[in-house]
């Protein structure tokens, strides 16, 4: 199979629904901040350590519900494809939900607002969860009234749980290197 085609030469791409739109439209935003996000879990995932394999795994499951994610953000509303598609359940955010409970019990506790920083790992946590942020705003600006609502909803929660776990695994990440977090001094 050939790589390039060609076909977003002129500033159009299709989306999965098979709609030919503008590069910059919201849905193709969308995508791009997924896409983004996930290539920042890929560099955090590997500045982790070797002893952290079940965290390096929980972000390959996190990778892969982008994909989905993504793949909802590429497809019109009202459209045959929307119910092919698999959307994250209450599953993927309980999971999220119970990593942070996990690393939370050996932490410290939280005495003010930290600067992004510290170990790589850290700094790369951090800096997927700005990107988690964004995406999480974009994925907003695409979601739609109806039917749709309530898939979009679940969507919205992991992606909002996936950046309050970028946080917590931050300053956890610091904390398994020994390295306190840096605490803001206004």
């Amino acid at each position: 199979m050939k790589t390039s085609v060609g076909s977003g030469d002129r500033g159009m791409t299709s989306l999965l629904s098979g709609e030919r739109v503008p590069k910059n439209h919201e849905r193709i935003e969308a995508c791009g901040a997924l896409d983004e996000l996930a290539s920042v879990l890929g560099a955090l995932a590997a500045a982790l350590s070797e002893r952290q394999g079940q965290t390096a795994e929980e972000i390959r499951q996190i990778q892969g519900e982008l994909l989905h994610i993504g793949a909802w953000c590429a497809t019109s509303p009202g459209s045959p494809t929307l119910g092919v598609l698999r959307l994250p359940s209450a599953g993927p955010v309980e999971a999220l939900e119970r990593a942070i409970e996990r690393m939370e019990k050996d932490l410290p506790p939280l005495e003010g607002f930290i600067l992004p920083g510290g170990h790589p790992s850290a700094a790369w946590a951090h800096m997927a969860r700005t990107v988690a942020r964004r995406a999480e705003r974009r994925v907003a600006a695409v979601t739609p009234g109806g039917p749709s609502r309530d898939a979009a909803a679940g969507i919205l929660s992991f992606l909002n749980r996936l950046s309050t776990y970028l946080y917590v695994l931050a300053r956890h990440c610091n904390h398994e290197q020994g390295i306190p977090d840096t605490l803001w001094k206004p």
